[in-house]
């Protein structure tokens, strides 16, 4: 039977690869972007790259913040194939802008992998500043609700098409730098971490509380990562999102992964790993088998603890 998929941010990087392999594995892609004509122009590409046909790989626009983009993309769904197979929730923004260097990026992320692969290392992740790196409200604000609250809107929104599916599916691109070793705020740890009480409530308040110790500019104070911030706290409310869905829905198979570190816009392409590279794990989780792992999180093709 063919199954169908949607991959948001399909345009460029990892979604444009997960898009090129699914559909070299005789799945129906609907690949998306916001930017219409930037969506077009990937399908062109994918199709001369890969020998793929106009019935392997469609184009609907998508803006994730924007719940009438998402309905506009269900219909399309409903209409054209009366279901929904695999949901990859790949869109996701970095929360930040480099003013100069931008190795700043690969210092602060090949320190923090350090970190998190070291078992007795210590809580935390970098704490040195880095003055190139600038944020604000708007930019933290955006990054919360496209990584978190947009993957939310859709899964809320395709759950029902899901359904449907003998082999649903959906895959939460996350990240390392959301591991809770990493976080700092003790109290979001300890939110985060208790799978047994965790809720969407529970979730919601960890980001509606760091949203204010922002505007308090008190994100030092009350123990937050000072790099990184809003994608850290956006990706690890993202990875416990996933548990809670995966008992919500238990036939289901949804699970979080980190490609590595891949060439991304998100860290200015200073990555070690290919997009390619990377895209092959968000492959293999929408293709797993019924009886396969879920609420789990991922690095690359490993299980590895949030």
């Amino acid at each position: 039977m063919v199954r169908y998929a949607v991959v948001s941010g399909g345009n460029k990087g990892l979604g444009y690869e997960t898009c090129k392999q699914l559909a070299s594995k005789g799945v129906v892609v609907v690949l998306t972007s916001r930017d219409e004509k930037r969506g077009i122009e990937a399908i062109e590409r994918l199709k001369k790259e890969s020998n793929i046909t106009n019935d392997q790989v469609l184009f609907h626009q998508l803006d994730i913040m924007d719940p009438a983009s998402i309905s506009s993309l269900v219909d399309f769904i409903n209409t054209k194939f009366g279901r929904l197979d695999i949901l990859i929730n790949n869109a996701g923004i970095g929360g930040l802008m480099v003013e100069g260097d931008v190795l700043v990026l690969k210092e602060i992320i090949e320190g923090d992998l350090l970190t998190v692969s070291t078992e007795n290392g210590e809580d935390g992740g970098t704490m040195k500043s880095y003055p190139e790196i600038i944020t604000n409200y708007e930019l933290t604000k955006q990054c919360v609700e496209t990584n978190f609250y947009g993957a939310k809107r859709m899964i809320e929104a395709f759950a029902p098409l899901l359904q449907l599916s003998n082999s649903p599916r959906i895959v939460n691109v996350a990240s390392f730098l959301g591991k809770l070793k990493l976080l700092r705020n003790e109290r979001a740890k300890k939110v985060l971490s208790d799978a047994k009480s965790l809720t969407e409530e529970k979730v919601e308040q960890v980001l509606n509380e760091f949203l204010k110790d922002f505007t308090e500019n008190a994100i030092e104070s009350k123990g937050w990562p000072t790099n990184f911030t809003a994608y850290r706290v956006s990706k690890a409310a993202l990875i416990a999102y996933t548990r809670i869905l995966a008992t919500k829905y238990p036939n289901f198979r949804v699970n979080s992964v980190c490609p590595g570190y891949c060439k991304t816009d998100v860290n200015a392409h200073t990555g070690n790993l290919t997009a390619e590279e990377g895209a092959e794990s968000f492959v293999k989780l929408a293709l797993l088998p019924n009886d396969g792992p879920s609420g789990l999180f991922f690095y690359r093709q490993e299980v590895t603890l949030f």
